[in-house]
């Protein structure tokens, strides 16, 4: 029964998104809709992304430095092991975990709002492709902007990493960053703006999809916003497995 279910959402899922895609009719406002997603779903989160990742980056290597006593082990160990953190996990998986929260539920609310107003429906009766009209410009918009958001993300966790060494001399600045740039590989950084690629998709999609699809009132929109978030919670988890063996193996 749950797997008919699942498989059942899954072919509507497949199919609303086949109609999502396609030639916009009118360029001009399209392009219009396109820089006001990236505004709304991008811009706008750069102050939140901000204030985690300055955190992240702080707790990071203060955990590192606390569970590394070891002499053997160089004091540069601190500054290379959170770069490793930052760059092949949380500057992508757990950043978009965070953003699903604040922006699947953005979206899903907007666009189930619209479908229990019947704003969508009179769309489709003025002959306009409603799911390519709302859907597209946020999906190309979040794949746009989001690794412009990662990149911000890395450069400010290593920055309060930093941070927290020269206020609190838990390890001498200079041998932080010297960790930081200790054995670099640059496909670590590559390999966490692909990933980021994918998790824009699956966001922006999936939080389209339950917004579109809200039948009923009020409550049906919160319940689909919630749906929504940890959908996109779940696939970016199982992706990112998926991902990370390809691509590192």
């Amino acid at each position: 029964m749950i797997l008919n279910r699942s498989l059942d959402s899954f072919g509507n899922y497949c199919t609303f998104m086949w109609r999502s895609i396609g030639i916009p009719e009118k360029w001009r406002v399209f392009f219009r809709r396109y820089m006001d997603e990236i505004a709304k779903l991008g811009i706008d989160s750069i102050p939140l992304i901000l204030i985690v990742s300055l955190f992240i980056g702080s707790l990071c290597t203060i955990l590192i430095k606390l569970n590394i006593n070891n002499p053997l082990l160089p004091r540069y160990t601190v500054g290379l092991t959170t770069r490793e953190i930052i760059l092949l996990e949380f500057s992508s998986s757990i950043l978009c975990l965070i953003l699903s929260g604040k922006i699947g539920s953005n979206i899903a609310s907007e666009i189930g709002t619209m479908r229990v107003t019947e704003q969508i429906d009179a769309l489709d009766i003025m002959g306009i492709n409603s799911a390519n009209f709302l859907v597209m410009p946020k999906v190309l918009g979040m794949i746009t902007i989001m690794p412009f958001l990662v990149t911000i993300c890395m450069a400010t966790s290593l920055f309060g990493g930093y941070l927290i060494c020269v206020l609190t001399s838990i390890v001498d600045p200079s041998t932080y960053i010297y960790g930081i740039q200790t054995m670099f590989i640059e496909w670590y950084v590559w390999f966490a703006l692909i990933k980021s690629l994918f998790f824009a998709f699956i966001i922006s999609s999936i939080s389209s999809y339950y917004g579109y699809t809200v039948q009923g009132g009020s409550i049906e929109v919160g319940k689909a916003s919630t749906n929504a978030v940890v959908m996109s919670n779940i696939m970016i988890l199982v992706v990112d497995v998926i991902l990370t063996k390809l691509m590192l193996q």
